[in-house]
């Protein structure tokens, strides 16, 4: 996805029609049923195709409206109850949920506008259960020796140990007793000081990757983020291993081999998924630069706050309050967290490039 247009993965006869889920008519489907029980634990896994009819077509803004109205229906209250659920056992098992609002650029009156996004209830409720059938299908996996999984390492401890120098730095207390998840959960992004430490935090989230296998569960089978076993399985229409992932799933319910062409494709989609993945961030970012600069252009040399999010040698990055911009700038003795006056230097949309200096 773009701004302004989409690039989709399958041709629209079937992303936009046969197997789009709009409320039109019957559709085939993979079809999930995860039994929990009255705590939220799984306590069995169905997977088979079926027919459905989607009843409705929703977005989070308006489903989040119902909620806070007070009108939302059954199968709506029953998607927060098993979202509240999951969320405790995540937080139990030490997941790690790094709350950094997104930059994002939303239409507006036949134009653009750019904005630091924070997910609502309703989304963190919704990637609960797409967590939730993500991890019911890497134990499919696992338990069937064979399928491709969403693995992610363990911070090193001297990357940990860097964050938490980052931690004393920013005057964050954490207590030896408390672990790492745990202080991330406990940190506001709103505030400054927080909001710099979470941009860091980011940084032990590296290496993420896909594990294909079969026979013998391979060495590294968790994402660390996750804390369990993982793979990706719900969304088809936009990323392809997903495709392969439900019909590795639906084939070990049935007890029946995994397809060969499945099987066949597999070690071929670990770098075709880290080729579109390094794509996708790096369109998001150049259109983010874009709009940046353009908002910018025709304010250089204007005085601006901002706080200290992020420090690399010499250059610091710096978050804008208004505009909502992500920046570079130089200077020195910034310390991280720091709220400051920055001069904007250089605004150039041709380059997407902008750039700060001490006011």
């Amino acid at each position: 996805y773009s701004p302004d247009l989409r690039t989709p993965l399958h041709p629209p006869v079937l992303s936009e029609q046969a197997a789009s889920l709009l409320p039109d008519g019957d559709r085939p489907a993979v079809l999930w049923r995860i039994d929990l029980d009255h705590d939220g634990a799984v306590l069995d896994v169905d997977v088979r195709r079926a027919r459905v009819r989607n009843r409705a077509q929703l977005d989070y803004a308006s489903v989040q409206h119902l909620y806070d109205s007070g009108r939302a229906d059954q199968w709506l209250v029953l998607l927060r109850e098993i979202g509240e659920l999951r969320r405790e056992i995540e937080i139990a098992r030490g997941a790690v949920d790094v709350r950094v609002p997104d930059q994002e650029i939303e239409a507006l009156d036949g134009g653009f506008q750019l904005v630091n996004r924070v997910s609502t209830p309703v989304e963190s409720w919704n990637a609960q259960v797409s967590l939730l059938t993500g991890m019911c299908a890497a134990r499919l996996m696992i338990d069937g020796r064979v399928g491709i999984l969403r693995t992610m390492p363990a911070p090193s401890p001297d990357d940990l140990d860097a964050v938490r120098r980052t931690a004393s730095a920013l005057a964050i207390d954490w207590p030896a007793r408390l672990s790492y998840p745990e202080l991330i959960r406990s940190l506001d992004p709103a505030v400054p000081a927080h909001a710099a430490f979470l941009e860091a935090a980011t940084s032990l989230l590296r290496g993420a990757g896909y594990t294909p296998f079969d026979g013998e569960k391979p060495t590294l089978s968790t994402h660390s983020a996750v804390a369990a076993p993982y793979a990706h399985v719900t969304a088809p229409l936009r990323r392809l291993v997903d495709r392969y992932g439900q019909e590795i799933a639906v084939a070990l319910c049935a007890g029946r081999e995994v397809p060969e062409w499945v099987q066949a494709a597999m070690p071929g989609l670990v770098p075709d998924m880290r080729a579109g993945d390094q794509r996708a961030r790096t369109l998001d970012r150049a259109c983010v630069d874009f709009m940046e600069a353009v908002l910018l252009a025709r304010r250089v040399g204007e005085a601006f706050s901002a706080v200290v999010v992020q420090r690399r040698g010499d250059a610091y990055a710096v978050q804008l309050a208004d505009p909502p911009v992500r920046a570079r700038a130089a200077g020195d003795g910034l310390e991280l967290g720091e709220r400051v006056r920055l001069r904007l230097a250089e605004a150039d949309p041709a380059t997407r490039t902008v750039r700060f200096v001490p006011a």
